[in-house]
């Protein structure tokens, strides 16, 4: 089918394919039975020059936007999510930058994302502020040219393994989510250390840290925006991350119905392959045009995103709630397909499944992305009636 794609995205989709292929999928087991985090893949990346897809020119990246990055991802995600995750995870440390840095903070810190030299991490959550995000206990004090940082982040992606982490924390509590700043804070700064790595059911070569501010000093000029943007900078971040989650999602759900129409051909049950059973075909069929569906939705809300337009909170929870929805209604059909087969370790669907689950949690559950959603709409509906 054609997407629409330009040539330089067809040569992204192609290279990313050739690496999904030849690098990842040798290797995807491994670092999911031992967590360990894939230092030689995102190497990889860095050579082929895909960490500065969403980057401008002028700091070292190639421009192309969230598209680019959704078309990587995906590829990638086919392969192994969690691999590809530490590309999604640092655009989504980059975006804050990206989106509300001064020119000082772009050439500092985006070439350095830009190359590859260094990744990115986002931290918002805490433990008791997930889908609630102004209900952050993280401080930030001023003090003389600096802000004293305190509190712990947690479940952050890429966490202990980026250089350059985008943080979240009150510097006016009375003010609710209007007393949030945006910090950038480098890792080594005195005071800023990591906690433990989480044990989690998938994406599994992806590094789930907490963070830890005790007397952390940051200086005033690695604010971004001003004092009290924090939380529209986490706002802002997240509508231009969320299509790079569903591309995580569709990447799976397209990875498993690969394997599962593969297997299909091979597995043969009363003399003959069971795609030629009417009730596999047809479980082969829906997961199909899910897949589609969820594709054109992902590459919809990236082109919008991309266009320049103001109003993008509605379409990028779409796409984040549609695809990941199908990630896992895919891959369970495809464990189903596979049988007593796909329950097993050895074949990759019961991983594309156990991955597949996070992609309705993190940034921002389901149903935060319907809420989203439905408030958008109702907007919309009274704005229309106004003379």
């Amino acid at each position: 089918m054609d997407y629409g794609l330009t040539e330089t995205q067809v040569m992204i989709r192609d290279l990313c394919r050739q690496i999904a292929e030849e690098k990842i999928k040798p290797v995807r087991q491994k670092y999911d039975e031992t967590g360990e985090f894939p230092w030689d893949i995102v190497r990889v990346f860095a050579e082929a020059d895909l960490c500065g897809l969403y980057i401008e020119e002028k700091y070292g990246g190639t421009g192309g936007g969230v598209m680019d990055l959704v078309i990587a991802v995906e590829e990638l995600s086919k392969a192994c999510s969690g691999i590809a995750l530490s590309l999604a995870a640092t655009a989504l440390g980059a975006f804050p930058i990206i989106l509300f840095g001064n020119e000082t903070q772009k050439e500092k810190y985006l070439p350095r994302i830009a190359k590859g030299q260094a990744l990115a991490a986002f931290g918002l959550t805490e433990a008791n502020a997930g889908s609630d995000a102004g209900g952050i206990q993280t401080t930030a004090v001023p003090d003389g040219d600096h802000y004293v940082l305190n509190g712990t982040k947690q479940w952050i992606t890429n966490g202990g393994e980026a250089e350059i982490y985008t943080i979240i924390a009150m510097t006016n509590k009375s003010k609710g989510a209007r007393g949030a700043t945006a910090f950038i804070v480098e890792k080594g700064t005195p005071g800023f250390s990591f906690g433990k790595k989480e044990n989690k059911m998938g994406i599994r070569a992806s590094a789930t840290r907490e963070l830890i501010f005790q007397d952390c000093r940051v200086p005033k000029e690695n604010i971004l925006g001003r004092e009290g943007m924090g939380f529209i900078v986490a706002m802002k971040t997240l509508d231009y991350s969320r299509p790079g989650v569903a591309a995580q999602a569709l990447g799976i759900a397209a990875g498993a119905l690969e394997e599962a129409v593969q297997y299909s051909r091979q597995r043969h049950q009363f003399g003959k392959p069971i795609s030629a059973f009417q009730g596999v075909q047809f479980m082969l069929a829906d997961m199909a045009t899910q897949v589609e569906a969820a594709r054109a939705l992902v590459y919809a809300a990236a082109r919008h995103i991309d266009s320049g337009a103001k109003d993008i909170s509605k379409v990028s929870a779409m796409c984040k709630l549609f695809a990941s929805d199908t990630a896992m209604r895919v891959t369970t059909d495809a464990v189903q397909i596979f049988g007593g087969y796909g329950y097993m370790k050895e074949y990759p669907v019961e991983k594309m499944m156990r991955d597949a689950k996070i992609t309705q949690i993190y940034e921002g559950t389901n149903q935060i992305q319907r809420e989203v959603i439905a408030l958008a709409l109702i907007k919309e509906a009274a704005a229309a009636k106004r003379p």
